[in-house]
């Protein structure tokens, strides 16, 4: 194995490789070697010494991304069924055998990220999903001053704060907001958010990454958060948790429970609270 530097692929030695990781930075502490990575697939930061890392091949990298894409397209292929079915269900779109002219209106979102490659793709995947999303890069030390701004200057009834966060290892108390990487960010930035839409259904938030300390997020004032159980979430949770919420009805409130499931993590990374949903019919089409 060759010297590991900023830019490779690697795993923890100490936690079998379970996880990818690319090689962000290294550093020195204590007269050690460190490196600062970045999960490929799941929104986490991470400090770990260069004796616990393993560089990876091409193909391990290779096999790692194709279950990773087989993974997404599984979620997509089931979140559009069970969208399909639900107009099936709902009796929308034909009569008499032929079309109506509803038109969809669902809910239009304002995409916050610590992580300039994940917002981009995530970006690529409300397009798939057919969400109108709006995206801004702002590391999550940044969002609670410039979420205002954002939400004065766009109009959205769904907001994202995410980036990347993580637990300490072992912590004595998991409610002390020391022990986390990046939780007491996106709870300023909730609670910035809160100042300009107070309510719950007019502006729906989604926070927090991988291990965020899921209550405290709640509490600020969003609607769904992650991580109940401090667990890793998916680079692309947020995405499908959007979903849920722009595609169900107005009036309907959305069960928290298939909000989760309807997640790549499920409910021990992903929970929240009651809340309408974003989605209206329109009529009729003008063309």
């Amino acid at each position: 194995m060759g010297e590991i530097r900023s830019g490779d692929i690697v795993g923890r030695k100490s936690y079998n490789c379970d996880i990818l990781f690319k090689v962000e930075e290294i550093y020195e502490k204590q007269n050690e070697k460190y490196a600062l990575l970045k999960g490929l697939d799941m929104r986490l930061k991470a400090d770990a010494p260069l004796r616990d890392l393993e560089l990876k091949e091409p193909t391990e990298i290779l096999e790692y991304r194709n279950k990773i894409f087989e993974k997404l397209n599984a979620q997509f292929r089931n979140v559009i069924l069970e969208r399909e079915l639900s107009r099936k269900f709902l009796n929308i779109g034909e009569k008499g055998g032929k079309k109506t002219s509803f038109f969809e209106v669902p809910g239009k979102v304002i995409h916050i990220d610590g992580d300039r490659e994940y917002l981009d793709k995530c970006l690529r995947n409300y397009l798939r999903l057919n969400i109108e999303a709006m995206g801004f890069y702002v590391p999550e030390k940044e969002q609670p001053r410039k979420v205002k701004e954002i939400l004065l200057e766009n109009s959205a009834n769904i907001l994202v704060l995410t980036g990347h966060d993580a637990i300490k290892k072992n912590p004595k108390d998991i409610s002390d907001l020391n022990n986390y990487r990046n939780s007491r960010y996106f709870i300023e930035a909730v609670r910035a958010a809160r100042q300009v839409k107070p309510n719950k259904d007019d502006l729906v938030i989604f926070a927090g990454a991988c291990q965020s300390h899921f209550e405290a997020i709640l509490e600020a004032g969003a609607n769904f958060a992650s991580s109940p159980k401090r667990v890793l979430i998916h680079a692309y949770d947020p995405i499908f948790v959007v979903e849920k919420i722009a595609y169900t009805y107005f009036d309907e409130v959305l069960n928290v429970q298939d909000v989760a499931k309807n997640s790549i993590t499920g409910e021990e990374g992903i929970g929240g609270i009651e809340t309408h949903g974003q989605f209206r019919w329109g009529y009729p089409k003008a063309w």
